[in-house]
């Protein structure tokens, strides 16, 4: 066999096996134990987003969920769709709860095997609670949205979990950029959307994971982290477009120019989920005023709001970047540490290589030639480290810029999942 080549998983596996497994793997806290505790769908909006006093559920247990109308997803395709609440895991390794969307066509799936499932992580939407996806996408506000790589999937038949990502609960912050809480949420949606009820899909079927931008970076971290975190979902394949991959080669681009706020959310979301790092200590009242103003915005308020700002003005002793890189927290590590931990390609191999992020999975990487937003260093740099460790990589480029090139990389995205699904073989373009 080529070794690019995936072995399609075995269809057809008796009643009896899938039963031991899934009680073997309860047991042992690997999944969630769906049928300890059915929930019915009959939440109100606002328990999505209330947090729970304690999650003590495994990961990727369903918590909360209402039916909901996509508004926001192009293109009046029959189907029903949920806002649901789950339990997933922060990088602390505390239990939480994260808010999402599950979509599944109403068509019969005409497929091969069971309906497959695409856990989608959108791009940056802002920090705001009112930019949660999920809310985007029932049209309870619109700033930025993803609603065509929404409906392309669902056109093709599957089934879609839509995370809104870490922090966007009430009183909570999004946690921007941090590789574990992303990889976490967005493999967790897609244990959930085998638990709804009326969603008729069969656990064990086949899921593929997509992003582009923020959630190019949530994806691949999925890849990295879902043989240790979801041994117990069948990945087919994971795409991945758009993706800072080093946050201080993309930190040190976005200083000083336009689109200075995404620098702006990255900062506050690594405060948010690394608490004993200094931050509010250094911030002077512009800062302080910074802040609260990202944590109100969605995108192109923080666009607009930050353009050509430098992360120096907002600090009482001017830092520059290097600087603040030195300094450490009160547990010894500094934050050029911390922003090293986020960077993607580091320790991975393929399955049998006993790396420490082995991925037993094709990846689909894709970038715009003309992408002002995120350097090409590092986008060309990730991909040739998944290319350098085996992992079965193919690459795509487009002529176009940032945004842009999410929309004309649909298609092609959604073509290379459909073959992933049908279990042809895959052979990179390393």
């Amino acid at each position: 066999m080529d070794p690019t080549e995936r072995e399609h998983p075995v269809k057809g596996r008796s009643f009896a096996l899938l039963t031991a497994v899934a009680a073997f793997a309860a047991a042992a806290g690997i999944v969630p134990a769906a049928s300890a505790a059915a929930v019915s769908c009959t939440a109100a909006d606002a328990a999505i987003y209330t947090p729970p006093s304690s999650v003590t559920a495994a990961p990727g247990t369903l918590l909360a969920c209402e039916p909901v109308t996509l508004k926001e997803v192009p293109g009046s395709i029959p189907m029903k769709a949920w806002k649901v609440q789950y339990a997933s895991t922060d990088v602390a390794g505390n239990r939480i709860a994260v808010s999402g969307t599950i979509a599944v066509p109403t068509a019969a799936w005409t497929g091969t095997g069971t309906r497959p499932v695409v856990a989608f992580n959108p791009g940056t939407l802002g920090l705001g609670p009112q930019c949660a996806f999920s809310k985007q996408l029932a049209g309870a506000y619109q700033d930025e949205y993803e609603g065509d790589n929404i409906a392309a999937a669902l056109k093709a038949g599957y089934a879609v979990a839509a995370t809104d990502g870490v922090g966007y609960l009430d009183g909570q912050t999004h946690t921007y950029v941090v590789g574990a809480n992303a990889a976490h949420a967005l493999l967790d949606g897609a244990r959930t959307a085998f638990q709804v009820p009326g969603a008729g899909l069969s656990a064990g079927t086949e899921v593929g994971i997509w992003g582009y931008s923020e959630g190019g970076a949530a994806s691949l971290w999925a890849a990295q982290l879902a043989s240790s975190y979801a041994p117990d979902l069948t990945i087919a394949g994971v795409a991945s477009g758009g993706v800072p991959g080093d946050l201080k080669v993309t930190a040190a681009a976005l200083n000083g120019s336009a689109f200075a706020g995404f620098l702006a959310d990255a900062v506050i979301g690594l405060s948010t989920a690394y608490p004993k790092m200094p931050f509010d200590s250094l911030l002077n009242d512009t800062g302080r005023t910074a802040v609260t103003n990202v944590k109100k915005n969605c995108l192109y308020g923080t666009i607009l709001g930050f353009a050509f700002a430098d992360i120096s003005g907002y600090t009482t002793d001017k830092l520059t970047l290097d600087e603040i890189y030195a300094l450490k927290g009160t547990d010894g590590r500094t934050w050029g540490e911390v922003v090293d931990e986020q960077k993607l390609g580091v320790g991975i191999g393929t399955a049998p290589s006993g790396a420490k992020y082995p991925i037993g999975f094709p990846v689909l990487q894709y970038r715009g030639l003309l992408d002002e937003v995120i350097p090409a260093a590092t986008e060309d740099s990730t991909r040739q480290a998944y290319c350098q460790a085996g992992v079965p990589t193919q690459w795509n480029t487009y002529l176009a810029e940032h945004l842009l090139a999410d929309g004309a990389a649909v298609n092609d995205v959604i073509t290379w999942f459909g073959r992933r699904f049908a279990g042809q073989a895959f052979t990179g373009n390393c």
